[in-house]
């Protein structure tokens, strides 16, 4: 038997995995059961064996339970990441860390979090990704190189968690 290794979580991301869980498998369930039954309802008085609107209705449950099984597996086998396993002046999953690209002066902040709580968009980034394998264990002062897709990149670190 394989076991899956553990995800990441901060105590933050845990509360909003949990939420959305709870979420989905109430309210998202019985607005996909509605929507089901609407759409096969108006299916009864077409003709034609294809309903459109059933069709997106299933595809949008098949979605849903996709979800909750993969909130499942994540709220099932998680490790909570404490202060206590960080190491100080060093770079941790949960730290916040400012960077500073090499030739460039604009910062950029990024909060290193687990696989399963990573929004690139809201500047959370995994540690499993590029960016995040080098910034682990790294220091204030340290140039961390990394290969992206538009080639090998490098940042400085400038703070963490300030």
């Amino acid at each position: 038997m394989i076991t899956k290794k553990p995800a990441l979580l901060t105590p933050q991301g845990l509360a909003k995995l949990q939420d959305e869980y709870d979420r989905l498998t109430h309210e998202g369930r019985e607005e996909v059961a509605d929507r089901l039954h609407r759409a096969f309802e108006d299916g009864q008085d077409d003709d034609f064996v294809d309903n459109a609107e059933l069709e997106a209705a299933r595809n949008e449950q098949a979605f849903l339970e996709g979800r909750i099984q993969e909130l499942e597996d994540i709220l099932n086998n998680y490790e909570l990441i404490s202060e206590s396993d960080m190491q100080p002046d060093k770079v941790n999953v949960g730290d916040r860390v400012t960077v500073v690209e090499e030739g460039y002066d604009e910062e950029e902040c990024y909060h290193l979090v687990g696989a399963a709580e990573a929004d690139p968009v809201e500047g959370r980034i995994s540690n499993e990704s590029p960016l995040g394998r080098a910034l682990l264990g790294s220091k204030i002062g340290d140039v961390v190189t990394f290969d992206a897709p538009g080639g090998l990149t490098s940042f400085r670190v400038v703070k963490i968690n300030e």
